[in-house]
């Protein structure tokens, strides 16, 4: 039974964010650069409705994470700096995802597959710091982006 109420624990996070308010502002991110990458979509850019939306889930999520860092009492013998975190592996999956970016045969090709790895690492993130449902939210968005959207371009 230790076992059972451990795990109900580790799932019953307390958040200083509301969840209301965090899926607000992450439905939020996703539809105003929704609506920046339908521009992008309908004028026949490389980066456009998946790719702008991702990238703004990503940074919302990242966003959200920062400020439960923030608000974390950690006590005085214990010093960190919350968003070094971030900046590391937000910075290390660029990198990643600039590699796989190519310019061939006149197009720019893996834009969406960088912002998704982008993504992913957000994910991974939030499921480390025990954001459960940030992360579930964060995932169910991404794969509608990327397979649902993904199918209705192609239409």
């Amino acid at each position: 039974m230790q076992v059972f109420e451990i795990l109900q624990d580790e799932f019953q996070l307390q958040t200083s964010l509301p969840w209301p308010v965090m899926l607000t502002r992450i439905c939020g991110a996703v539809i105003f650069v929704g609506c920046i990458g339908f521009e992008r979509e309908l004028r026949k850019r490389p980066a456009g409705l998946r790719t702008h939306m991702l990238v703004a889930l990503a940074s919302a999520c990242y966003c959200i994470m920062t400020i439960e860092l923030i608000s974390v009492d950690y006590k005085d013998n214990v010093r960190m700096d919350p968003i070094r975190l971030i900046e590391a592996v937000t910075g290390g999956v660029a990198f990643l995802a600039a590699g796989i970016i190519v310019f061939a045969r006149g197009e720019i090709q893996g834009l969406t597959t960088g912002a998704s790895l982008w993504l992913a690492a957000s994910i991974g993130l939030a499921v480390g710091l025990g954001q459960w449902l940030l992360a579930i939210t964060v995932t169910v968005f991404g794969l509608f982006i990327t397979r649902v959207l993904g199918a209705l371009e192609g239409k």
